[in-house]
């Protein structure tokens, strides 16, 4: 039997797409969670839990989950500011590789301020430091973000947010998980920096249009000032990030987003657009 790839963020949104298709290819899966009770995960994947929340760990806590394993793919929302123990833990359980699931802000002439530029970094430069081989994906806008917008449809055919002229290239998630899935299981992923988007430009408000299309009825954007945005539009941003992409969503008016074919590269698919995301998703912005 092929060795272990561990995965944490097991049921978020790429961590869940990489397990079903790490699964699909016949490779053990770990996978790592805090409530391995509602995982909800495919028959035949080993559950864990992970829960850094409490007391601080030692890596001979954390290294019996390695155990048998070969690779890892890191989240940065698993590990924080455990992301060092975690790391030797695995290290002494026996893996030799990890994909991070890293962001595309981390390029050059970024501000090394910004928030989510700073936690990224600071992800990367850990696993540099563990001496593990290593690959970095960096995804640009994620299409699942456009899941902020539910409520709002769900209730109604309005939508209000700001900046409807932001133009980005969103990935979904199965891109993210195609990728990382090729770096765990093939050779030639040693060292590498993947950047990641989706194969065209749309603007927030075509993005909102996309969904109403999958849902068979028009929606409408109507945009509001920036200082209107409470946090109930963004309520999976920490509000001490909120100014920061704000202001990135400023920036994003009006421009001509990166945009790369390294999905269709490594995996040799062409990248999902963001209308099929919409089709793919369709159940979570009905009432």
């Amino acid at each position: 039997m092929p060795p272990t790839i561990v995965v944490t963020g097991a049921t978020g949104n790429v961590g869940r797409a990489l397990v079903d298709q790490l699964t699909a290819e016949g490779a053990p899966v770990r996978a790592l969670t805090r409530a391995p009770e509602r995982a909800g995960l495919p028959e035949g994947v080993d559950v864990s839990r992970l829960d850094l929340s409490g007391d601080r760990p030692s890596p001979a806590d954390l290294t019996p989950l390695f155990e048998g394993a070969s690779g890892l793919f890191l989240h940065l929302q698993a590990a924080g500011a455990h992301t060092a123990t975690l790391l030797e833990a695995a290290r002494a359980g026996g893996v030799r590789h990890v994909t991070v699931l890293s962001s595309g802000i981390i390029q050059d002439g970024a501000d090394p301020t910004h928030p989510i530029y700073a936690a990224h970094a600071e992800l990367e430069a850990r696993v540099t430091e563990s001496g593990l081989g290593h690959t970095f994906l960096r995804p640009n806008a994620f299409a699942t973000n456009a899941f902020q917008w539910a409520p709002q449809i769900r209730t109604g055919d309005t939508v209000r947010g700001p900046f409807g002229g932001a133009v980005t290239a969103p990935i979904h998630e199965a891109d993210i998980a195609a990728v990382a899935t090729r770096t765990l299981l093939d050779d030639g992923h040693q060292g590498a920096v993947h950047r990641l988007t989706g194969p065209e430009a749309v603007t927030t408000e075509q993005q909102i249009h996309a969904i109403g299309a999958a849902l068979g009825r028009p929606l409408r954007f109507v945009d509001i000032p920036p200082q209107e945005v409470g946090p109930d539009l963004f309520p999976h941003v920490a509000p001490e990030v909120l100014p920061a992409l704000l202001a990135s969503f400023a920036e994003a008016v009006g421009t001509e987003p990166e945009i790369t074919t390294t999905v269709e590269n490594i995996t040799g698919k062409k990248a999902r657009t963001f209308p099929q995301w919409a089709t793919d998703h369709k159940a979570a912005f009905r009432p």
